[in-house]
């Protein structure tokens, strides 16, 4: 009775090492891919930002002044157009990756439902089969 109850804990045990891992496998590699689509979009930013920087300081008068406004208005519009696309496909990543890890964990406690079902049911027979002798 007692290496049945064993091998059961060890099974489940098992089986939840098996997930656990696979859930941070998968929480993992949506943080890597977060991580680099924000800093690939902040040196993309910083990288204009430094430009138009360089430009502005080579300004020597009002009318160059004038002139570099509007191409100054024109890359913060892009920088932020950029932050906002990226963060809508990092959320986008994370719902999928949340999808993924609810689909793991459905699957495991249908699993372990299904085992424990199948327990039972070879439990009652046994104990049905004493019970007629």
């Amino acid at each position: 009775m007692y290496q049945n109850i064993n091998e059961q804990f060890t099974t489940a045990a098992r089986q939840f090492a098996d997930s656990t891992s696979q859930i941070s496998r998968l929480a993992l590699e949506n943080t890597q891919k977060a991580f680099g689509l924000q800093l690939a979009t902040f040196e993309q930013n910083a990288t204009a930002a430094f430009s138009f920087w360089g430009e502005l300081a080579e300004v020597r008068d009002a009318d160059g002044l004038k002139a570099a406004w509007p191409k100054g208005a024109q890359i913060a519009r892009e920088s932020i157009e950029r932050s906002v696309s990226a963060s809508q496909e990092v959320f986008g990543q994370t719902v999928a990756t949340n999808e993924a890890i609810a689909q793991l964990a459905k699957g495991q406690v249908e699993a372990a439902a299904a085992k424990a079902q199948e327990t039972v049911e070879g439990a009652a027979k046994a104990a049905s089969g004493k019970t007629r002798k």
